[in-house]
């Protein structure tokens, strides 16, 4: 059996991927605040622990592997979002959530096992905040209900800070029920037209940190295999989910890997709204940027360094993969190349996989290896699906090389070639690569091939 290896962050090393039970091999993955359209950030590890699980079913089992993804429904963003647009909460988080599913399977993203909304698990949310008060690692005050940080002695431990600290450097909430600066909101209270629930402390509505705590455990147990996020949740999310978690549980680990993925760049810079450079998932979608391309370029990064998207890149990602398309054809999918899955199984190092891939195709290419090779390993990495290449489709440009070739004849008698030089612009800037023999015109979609371009030309 391939031996996987992954970065853990809490142990600060790769290390061998050993699940507690190699036929149920769990894995949860902190999802979206649903109240927008979900930015370039909020991609990156929908589609890097996707790749992860398609890896460890094609290990394990397709059977063997449970994959949990939630939904934040309930939170102060999606109450501010409600107040300023005067729309309901429970319209806006239904919106949002389903631009967010949609988004996330046109990057080619399998679906989760399960999708938990938190607000239909408050229950257990409220019973885990009774279990921690009880043992002494939470207090009422106010109407709301802290988490007490210095009950649970190892806090800091995943990001490797000291809790003085995180003090220190911190914009902490100091409340003045709080016992301590560090103390975290478990339930808080609700003023009228906000969320809630009835509580032993009254009407209200939890905290962000305890919904993944509870939810993990309902779906996955009290102790599951992964627990994967974007690094800016190292801390304080999930250092407050295994704190709480612990507590809860008598002391056992919470996850026995944590796996967190680097920030997003665009065009070499930080993706800012006062920058210009921040834009959705539905903005590329919209501008004509397939998701298959989005996904390559995203997997062109090794998952634990920063992803710098630029158009070149996309660009380069489209003309690889109509080219690979074209080599896989109709080939049902056969064996994924070792090479292909020696990369993902080394702490998922997509940049390898692909240039595996690349090798691949050569090989393709030249009667060496099966077409179905081609499409079973790209599948290891969410690459040249069924149903999502009609973007690559090969275009008739037939009667745009009839009509290059006379006014070629007609340049050549006439020495005027301003017309001849002007549909080659034309069809260069609409990513045409144009290739003219003594003898022959050819034409086809190359790097950045942009079809609208085409409107007119002729």
């Amino acid at each position: 059996m391939t031996q996987i290896r992954l970065t853990d962050t809490a142990r600060r090393a790769k290390v061998d991927f050993v699940p507690m039970d190699a036929g149920d091999v769990r894995m949860y993955v902190c999802g979206p605040t649903v109240y927008d359209r979900a930015h370039m950030g909020n991609a990156r590890p929908a589609i890097v622990f996707d790749v992860l699980y398609r890896l460890l079913r094609h290990v394990f089992g397709a059977d063997a592997v449970t994959y949990v993804r939630n939904i934040t429904d309930v939170d102060d963003k999606i109450n501010a979002r409600a107040a300023a647009t005067g729309r309901p909460i429970s319209e806006i988080t239904a919106e949002t959530a389903r631009w967010y599913l949609d988004d996330m399977e046109a990057l080619g993203n399998l679906a989760p096992d399960h999708a938990p909304r938190a607000t239909a698990y408050v229950p257990q949310m409220i019973a885990m905040i009774e279990v921690l008060i009880d043992r002494g690692h939470a207090y009422e005050a106010e109407g709301h209900v802290l988490f007490s940080v210095s009950s649970f002695p190892d806090y800091g431990a995943l990001s490797g800070r000291a809790v003085e600290d995180m003090i220190a450097g911190a914009r902490v909430e100091v409340a003045p029920y709080k016992r301590d600066p560090m103390d975290f909101v478990l339930w808080k209270p609700s003023a009228e037209g906000q969320p809630g629930w009835d509580s032993p402390w009254g009407r209200g509505r939890p905290g962000w940190h305890i919904e993944c705590s509870a939810m993990s455990a309902a779906l996955l147990g009290e102790r599951f295999d992964i627990h994967a996020g974007g690094n800016d949740l190292t801390f304080p999310h999930h250092e407050n989910e295994i704190a709480q978690s612990r507590c809860a549980h008598g002391g056992a680990p919470m996850a026995n890997y944590w796996l967190h993925n680097e920030m997003l760049l665009v065009e070499g810079r930080k993706m800012s709204k006062s920058l210009g450079n921040f834009f959705t998932v539905r903005d590329l979608l919209d501008r004509g940027v397939p998701g298959e391309v989005i996904r390559m370029v995203f997997l062109g990064t090794h998952y634990r360094k920063p992803m710098d998207w630029t158009d070149r890149r996309a660009e380069d990602a489209a003309a690889t993969l109509r080219k690979w398309r074209v080599l896989a054809g109709d080939a049902p999918p056969a064996d994924p190349a070792p090479a292909v899955i020696a990369a993902l199984a080394d702490d998922l190092n997509t940049p390898a996989a692909l240039t595996a891939l690349h090798a691949l195709a050569a090989r393709v290419e030249a009667g060496a290896a099966r077409p179905g090779d081609l499409r079973a390993s790209a599948g290891l990495l969410g690459l040249l699906a069924e149903g999502m290449g009609d973007w690559a489709a090969a275009p008739d440009l037939s009667a745009l090389e009839t009509r290059l070739a006379e006014l070629r004849a007609e340049a050549m008698a006439s020495k005027d070639f301003a017309a001849l030089d002007a549909l080659k612009a034309r069809l260069v800037e609409a990513g045409v690569e144009v290739r003219m023999s003594r003898d022959a015109v050819s034409l086809s979609p190359g790097a950045g091939f942009d079809a609208a371009k085409l409107d007119g030309v002729g």
